[in-house]
């Protein structure tokens, strides 16, 4: 990488920062936006504090444009945040521009520094340093044994399909549960013959499908804890579990405030409007960018609502009578129920605030 001396030390300057496993490549430019230099550093304790004394000498670093600051960029962000610098989450660069420019690591870099000073990245990074991040981690466990117990339920099933007919016909109008634990049961003994082969796959895929079961209810107890004691007020929301509580925490992240109100995080959840007119055609549609796995929390507390929740029964019924379709009707519950999360969330975060502060 090329360096060029710093001409002035009390210049200001924005660093922009392109995040690897292995490696960091950051571009100096100062506030007119001229490329000051670029330097590359190893992803570790000391090439951060390399990098920031590098940064130093360039001038005063008014902020940081950083490139995944939830995935390699988390070491270097945190490291820049303790030091107290201003930090701001940039996003992969347009990929027109890639294509007409090309990429390296170092264009990257300066990419993410231009976007902070154009104003077009502004997000504050999460903290990850708290409870938020200890329920992801969690969360990242369950979700992935979760997939894996229905993955083994497909598979016991499309096995016991293709089993020879005197051991499928046996399952034959078992429900689910029943199934799991006649097939956990089974005793092959000596693997001779295709019957005794398929009944040891089924009993290894059902004791497999419990094992996961088994291992998605100590995540939950764990996660049950944890939102309980980092969001109260959120876990008394009518229809409002485990599940969907985690969800919406880790979107909120340690660091709630960087949510600026409740309409950004309806715009981060994908269920606010937004314009979608032409000519003389003015309407709006939903978002479709945002966090996904958010959406989907927020739909089934509405689902949850609108089956045992009295005053939602009362709304969806109203509304029906007007003439709104069951799918707008849910389009409307979730934008009430993003706006509820976020006050709830909110309210939690202040409490722990003033906790903290009168600590």
């Amino acid at each position: 990488m090329t360096s060029i001396a710093p001409i002035a030390t009390d210049r200001k300057i924005i660093v922009g920062v392109d995040t690897h496993k292995y490696a960091h490549v950051a571009v100096a430019i100062d506030l007119l936006g001229t490329r000051i230099a670029d330097w590359q550093v190893p992803a570790n304790r000391e090439g951060y504090a390399r990098l920031e004394a590098w940064a130093g000498s360039m001038g005063r670093v008014s902020a940081w444009g950083v490139e995944g600051t939830g995935s390699y960029g988390v070491g270097l962000a945190s490291f820049l945040r303790r030091t107290g610098h201003r930090i701001v989450e940039v996003n992969r660069g347009d990929r027109r521009s890639r294509r007409s420019n090309g990429k390296t690591d170092t264009l990257d870099a300066e990419a993410a520094a231009r976007s902070v000073l154009s104003g077009a990245a502004a997000a504050i990074p999460k903290t990850a340093d708290g409870s938020a991040e200890m329920i992801r981690q969690i969360k990242v466990a369950r979700d992935t044994a979760r997939k894996a117990r229905t993955s083994a339920m497909v598979t016991l099933k499309a096995s016991i399909v293709n089993c020879p007919a005197e051991l499928r016909e046996s399952f034959d109008g078992l429900t689910d549960k029943v199934l799991i634990d006649r097939c956990a049961s089974l005793r092959p003994g000596a693997v001779m013959s295709p019957t005794a082969a398929g009944k040891h796959s089924l009993r290894e895929l059902a004791r497999r499908w419990q094992q996961l079961g088994d291992e998605i209810t100590r995540h939950d107890a764990v996660l049950d804890e944890l939102t309980r004691a980092h969001a109260p007020t959120l876990r008394d929301g009518f229809g409002i579990g485990i599940d969907t509580a985690a969800e919406m925490l880790i979107v909120f992240g340690d660091n709630a405030e960087r949510v600026r109100n409740e309409a950004a995080f309806a715009k981060l959840c994908g269920v606010c409007p937004i314009p979608a007119a032409s000519g003389l055609t003015s309407r709006h549609r939903l978002s479709r960018a945002g966090h996904r796995e958010a959406n989907a929390a927020l739909y089934r507390t509405v689902i949850v609502r609108m089956r045992f929740h009295q005053p939602t029964i009362d709304y969806v019924a109203r509304r029906t009578s007007d003439g709104l379709s069951k799918r707008d009707i849910i389009r409307c519950l979730k934008r009430f129920v993003a706006r509820e999360v976020y006050q709830r969330v909110m309210t939690d975060h202040r409490a722990r605030q003033l906790a903290s502060g009168a600590a």
